[in-house]
């Protein structure tokens, strides 16, 4: 969400800003809203304050024996009574318009954000590990995981397309991947392990800016909640409606959790394998901080994602996303792309973002400075994945298969493991 109060002052700006990423000019319409929606707001509290002072006068003109005033008095309230409540749905109605056209809008972008239209255009700011030579030529993921324990057909029978049946040596591999990465993002990088709610109302949809304009992305029950597409929903909702002590930030949170997408738009995509599931697990990390420290919170975060590729060894490059790439909330995001020899391309395994206040305003999410009793300010939030469970396992299997088919575990994995330091094909 933005700033009225901003765009008021910066009419221009505001429109240069987003049309940074590809938004048409919309400042003159939100300003016009604005200014129809506060005339109409006076008008009401005129009317309201009106027919208050009017009813009043009614006893008092009474007492005086003043029966004229009285009836002119009494026939105006009851004119105010008549008119007020489609005053009130005139001014409910262009109070919705403006908030429905600010909740459509995307987050303006850093002003270090490349512009771009899409994925070509990203930059890429580093890479990390040498991609390993194969004396045989190295199969994807879905090749060789069928073997090793990935029954796609039982999911499938039960489930439809994009779901996966993991078995055996395969759903211990992955429960290890899970484990391991929630473990080193609370022991080794600082953040608070958290099992939140994966069933949420539309209001925590609507604070990380999943609604309204992305609901066909999301599954909804049947009752009106929504199955979360990350965690990053229920843990920035954390602190939804909420004024925090400055020393309370920032806050760090993580957790491993189910994960649920339509993939609307994406038929035709990623259909063969594990790359792209309507469920899936991952590790979100998320951030609450004060805004003078969002944007070290955003390489730290960054960080943390690239420490488990690193101790995984798996190499990958980082991508800072243009401005047609960003997603809508936020203002600046490294993609963590990881190695996929059988597909001989580098693949998004993380998505970290920093989104200022967007989706703080969107939440009414607030700080008090130490030591003020008034006024406050909207807190920043960052998320990303670190990392998400199955792109991590395709990573694994497809950069540690051996010629026979088995997978070597990286020794990072190993303690998780039980004992098995090698998955192996099996009937």
């Amino acid at each position: 969400m933005h700033d009225l109060k901003t765009i008021r002052e910066n009419a221009a700006d505001f429109d240069a800003a987003l049309a940074r990423r590809g938004v048409e000019p919309v400042a003159a319409t939100i300003l016009a809203l604005d200014e129809e929606n506060r005339s109409l707001s006076t008008k009401l509290q005129e009317g309201q304050a009106r027919r208050n002072e009017a009813s009043k006068a009614i006893g008092k003109a009474k007492g005086q024996g003043d029966e004229e005033t009285a009836q002119a008095l009494m026939a105006e309230v009851s004119e105010l009574k008549a008119s007020l409540p489609a005053l009130e749905d005139q001014a409910r109605e262009v109070a919705g318009k403006l908030r429905d056209v600010l909740a459509g809008l995307p987050n303006i972008p850093a002003a270090d954000v490349p512009e771009g239209a899409d994925e070509d255009d990203n930059v890429e700011v580093d890479r990390w590990g040498t991609p390993r030579k194969f004396n045989f030529e190295p199969r994807e993921h879905s090749d060789i995981g069928v073997p090793l324990g990935v029954d796609f057909e039982t999911a499938a029978e039960m489930s439809g397309a994009r779901f996966a049946f993991l078995r055996g040596q395969m759903a211990r591999l992955q429960r290890a991947i899970g484990q391991y990465m929630l473990d080193q993002q609370t022991m080794e990088n600082g953040f608070q392990e958290c099992a939140p709610p994966v069933l949420v109302r539309d209001e925590a949809m609507f604070g990380t800016g999943q609604l309204p304009k992305f609901s066909e992305d999301s599954f909804q029950t049947t009752d009106g909640r929504w199955l979360i597409p990350t965690a990053e929903v229920s843990l920035t909702n954390s602190v939804r409606g909420q004024i925090l002590n400055e020393t309370q930030l920032p806050i760090r949170l993580t957790a491993l959790t189910p994960c649920f997408r339509s993939e609307a738009g994406s038929a035709g995509k990623d259909t063969k394998g594990l790359i792209r599931q309507h469920q899936f697990e991952k590790v979100e990390m998320v951030a609450i901080v004060h805004p003078d420290h969002s944007d070290a919170e955003h390489e730290r975060m960054t960080e943390a994602a690239e420490s488990i590729l690193k101790a995984l060894e798996l190499p990958y490059r980082k991508m800072l996303l243009c401005t047609g790439d960003m997603g809508a909330t936020a203002r600046k995001t490294y993609d963590l792309e990881v190695w996929l020899p059988g597909q001989d391309t580098y693949r998004e395994i993380s998505s970290v973002s920093t989104c200022g206040e967007y989706q703080a305003r969107r939440m009414n999410a607030r700080f008090r400075a130490e030591g003020e009793t008034k006024g406050t300010q909207f807190v920043h939030t960052l998320n990303g994945s670190g990392l998400a469970v199955g792109r991590t396992l395709v990573a694994v299997v497809e950069n540690f298969q051996q010629q026979d088919g088995s997978v070597i575990i990286p020794d990072a994995l190993k303690p998780y493991m039980g004992g098995i330091e090698k998955l192996e094909p099996v009937s």
